[in-house]
């Protein structure tokens, strides 16, 4: 089964399941997302549907009209956030239809789709765990990435060296998080442990890809 929703990360608490253990989880916002489109082999080239989502509760009339135009062909509101996924040709969603957390019911591995915090510009001790040099004893040498290159060959720094720059704010997928628990009546999903991201972030939520059948 191929299904995916968009969501918002709401932040973490603990709940007790039903071997009444205490479990950490994170609380997830996901959907309703209106089916905005269905791409075929026909008239795409490949088959995928098309969903949106509206975090914020952002009013229609706010959107420009090429928005507006693209969702009132799915009898929607404009969306703020569109995304699609693949799908193999005999699928049964139509356009217009709402795919909500309901359609999780029987799901208990998912994957989840963020983007990290970001850290901004950082040296390379923070975003690679360099060691660094001595702190004391006259060194000039403290939180440094040392030598980068040689001077007479190749009389350059090779390509992917450790080196400061940009950290965070890239996606990740973390996979086969445990369905905790879900409330449909406020589109909400638990799911075990921790996922990437600030809360309020947008991500995306979906069947497990590689989880192993249940014996």
């Amino acid at each position: 089964m191929k299904l995916e929703l968009l969501g918002k990360k709401l932040g973490m608490s603990q709940v007790y399941d039903d071997d009444n253990n205490l479990v950490p989880v994170t609380i997830i916002e996901a959907g309703p997302c209106p089916i905005l489109q269905v791409k075929s082999h026909d008239s795409d080239g490949y088959s995928a549907v098309q969903i949106g989502f509206n975090p914020q509760g952002k009013s229609p009339n706010k959107s420009n009209r090429c928005i507006k135009g693209h969702a009132k062909k799915a009898n929607a509101d404009a969306q703020q956030v569109c995304k699609e996924f693949r799908l193999s040709i005999d699928h049964t969603y139509k356009q217009g239809a709402i795919l909500s957390v309901e359609d999780f019911k029987d799901i208990t591995m998912v994957d989840v789709v963020s983007i990290t915090k970001g850290k901004g510009f950082q040296g390379v001790v923070k975003r690679w765990n360099f060691a660094g040099g001595p702190a004391s004893h006259g060194s000039m040498f403290h939180r440094r990435g040392g030598s980068y290159g040689l001077c007479q060959w190749p009389g350059r720094v090779f390509k992917n060296k450790k080196m400061p720059g940009h950290m965070g704010n890239v996606s990740r997928t973390t996979q086969n998080l445990k369905v905790i628990k879900l409330l449909p009546e406020k589109n909400l999903v638990m799911v075990k442990g921790s996922i990437p991201g600030h809360k309020g972030s947008v991500l995306s939520i979906r069947v497990a890809i590689k989880s192993k059948p249940s014996n």
